[in-house]
């Protein structure tokens, strides 16, 4: 027995990641019910819907153009999950092929609303309202770039000329931040409007 796999020496016919689409100002992100998902009688255990809808968030913002590591990695900042609503409506069953629908319902500077539904067909399985904030890498409150404002609300991803530079993005806070302590003789608001 080897270690190895039995290979062609050639990575070519590797399957790319999973990604869904965006379908005017909806994302869809398709999925399979798979036994890890369910309990012992074959329903999908009620919690994988949090990370099923997590998942779908997530491929919306790569497709987006928001470069969420490249904002952790400058200091910018992270989007965290302030507040979730679920509403439980049909049974997902093992083997089922599932899509989660994703789309905003608001989007404000620091934060936005989003509208979740995972479906079988046209089935509702689940729906969530989800806000999620923008917020510093200590935790506070900070307005999110103007390029992801927009994409957000329209679903249109951000060409390479309009992406943050996250470097000058961060600087421009930190000066804007210093400037405003200076002025308003108030220290130590990093991040809060």
């Amino acid at each position: 027995m080897t270690d190895n796999p039995p290979s062609s020496g050639t990575t070519s016919r590797d399957p790319s990641p999973q990604t869904g689409v965006i379908d005017g100002d909806i994302h869809r992100y398709a999925l399979r019910v798979f036994y890890e998902d369910t309990d012992a009688g074959g329903v999908v255990y009620h919690a994988n819907y949090l990370a099923w809808f997590e998942r779908a968030r997530s491929d919306l913002l790569d497709m987006l153009g928001v470069d969420q590591s490249g904002a952790i990695e400058a200091g910018l900042g992270l989007y965290a999950v302030a507040e979730a609503n679920l509403r439980y409506l049909a049974p997902a069953r093992l083997g089922d092929a599932v899509v989660i629908d994703t789309w905003a319902e608001s989007i404000g500077r620091v934060s936005a609303t989003l509208r979740q539904v995972a479906r079988r067909g046209a089935v509702r399985l689940c729906e969530a309202t989800v806000k999620v904030g923008f917020i510093s890498l200590e935790g506070r409150p900070r307005r999110q770039p103007e390029a992801w404002q927009q994409a957000f609300a329209s679903l249109v991803p951000i060409s390479a000329d309009d992406a943050p530079d996250l470097g000058a993005v961060v600087t421009s806070l930190k000066s804007g931040i210093a400037g405003t302590a200076l002025q308003s003789g108030i220290a130590g608001r990093e991040g809060q409007e």
